[in-house]
C-alpha cells in the first residue's frame, strides 16, 4: 500500500465504519481505491492501520567496512570522504559513494567541522605555562579578582573572511546586486581596540588608529587609561601579554616608576586570558550589523 499518513488512515476508516462506500472514501482522502480496500482487509487481520515492516533500501557496506570507515577517519582525522571512498568496495558497485562515507560517520558521531586554530607552542613553551599553573594553583577567587585582564583585538568591518558566495545567474557577473564593494587600499576595512576587565570593573574601549608601539602604548594607554585605574585601585594588579609593545624596555622602566605591579605571563597564551571571551561577544554582535 503506498505511504498514507496516519491521520489519513484514521479518518478513512471512520468513513467505512459510517458506512462510506470504498470509491467515496478513496475520492475524499485522494489515494486509490485499492489503497482503502487493503486498509480495510489490514484492519479486520490485525486490528491497525499501520504498514507492516519494511526493510527500506539496502546498505551497499557491511559491518566490517562500516568499522573500518570509522577506525580509518579516527586514526586520520584530516582524511577526506572521497579518499575513503575510492579505496572501500560496494556491495554491488566497484566503489561507494563519498556521500555514504559521511552517513557512515555522522552514524558513528563524527561530522566535519573546522578545526580550531591554536598557537604553535614548542617545548619551552609548554614547560613555561606549566610552571606558571603550578604557581598560581593557590591562588584564590579573591587574588584573582585583583587582575585586570588587558589586551588589544582587531575587528574586521566587513565581511572579508573569503567565504561570501553569491547567487548568480548567467551574465549576471557585474549586475550591481551581485558585486560586492571594497576599498582594498583606503582602510577603514577594520578597527584595533585595547581593553581591560577584572571581575567588578572595566576600563573604557580604547580605539587605536593605526599600529601600536611601544612609545604610543605608554602615551595612549598606559599613561591616560591605565595608570589612573590603577591609581583608583591600588590593590590591583596588571596583566598584559608579551607583544613587543608591551615588553619594550621604555614600557618596563615606565611602569617601575609608579610602582605598578605586572602579573608575569607566559608566552603564547592568550586561551589564559578570560578577556578574549569579551573579545568573542564583542566579534559576535560586530558581524551581526547590517
Amino acid at each position: 500500500m503506498p505511504r498514507v499518513p496516519a491521520h489519513l488512515r484514521e479518518r478513512a476508516l471512520g468513513m467505512l465504519q459510517g458506512g462510506m462506500r470504498t470509491a467515496d472514501v478513496a475520492r475524499a482522502i485522494n489515494c486509490n481505491v485499492r489503497t482503502v480496500r487493503r486498509l480495510r482487509q489490514r484492519y479486520r487481520e490485525t486490528g491497525r492501520t499501520a504498514d507492516r515492516p519494511r526493510s527500506g533500501r539496502p546498505r551497499v557496506t557491511t559491518p566490517a567496512q562500516d568499522r573500518y570507515i570509522r577506525t580509518s577517519h579516527l586514526r586520520d582525522r584530516y582524511r577526506m570522504a572521497t579518499t575513503t571512498a575510492r579505496v572501500t568496495p560496494g556491495t554491488h558497485n566497484p566503489s561507494i559513494s563519498a556521500q555514504t562515507v559521511r552517513n557512515r560517520l555522522r552514524e558513528a558521531g563524527l561530522r566535519a567541522c573546522r578545526p580550531v586554530v591554536r598557537q604553535v607552542l614548542t617545548r619551552h613553551h609548554r614547560q613555561q605555562r606549566r610552571l606558571w599553573a603550578q604557581t598560581h594553583r593557590r591562588w584564590t577567587r579573591q587574588d584573582w579578582q585583583k587582575v585586570l585582564f588587558t589586551d588589544e583585538s582587531r575587528f574586521c568591518l566587513t565581511r572579508g573572511d573569503g567565504r561570501i558566495r553569491v547567487y548568480r545567474r548567467r551574465n549576471e557577473r557585474y549586475t550591481e546586486a551581485c558585486t560586492l564593494e571594497r576599498d582594498r587600499f583606503g582602510g577603514g576595512g577594520s578597527v584595533m581596540v585595547w581593553g581591560g576587565v577584572s571581575q567588578h570593573h572595566r576600563t573604557e574601549l580604547v580605539v587605536i588608529a593605526g599600529n601600536l608601539n611601544a612609545v604610543r602604548y605608554r602615551e595612549d594607554i598606559l599613561l591616560p587609561h591605565v595608570v589612573p585605574f590603577l591609581q583608583a585601585h591600588p590593590d590591583m594588579t596588571l596583566q598584559h601579554d608579551n607583544a613587543t609593545s608591551h615588553t619594550a624596555r621604555s614600557v618596563r622602566d615606565f611602569l617601575q616608576d609608579r610602582n605598578v605591579s605586572v602579573l608575569p605571563w607566559p608566552a603564547k597564551s592568550p586561551d589564559l586570558n578570560p578577556i578574549e571571551h569579551v573579545w568573542d561577544l564583542l566579534d559576535r554582535r560586530v558581524r551581526a550589523r547590517a
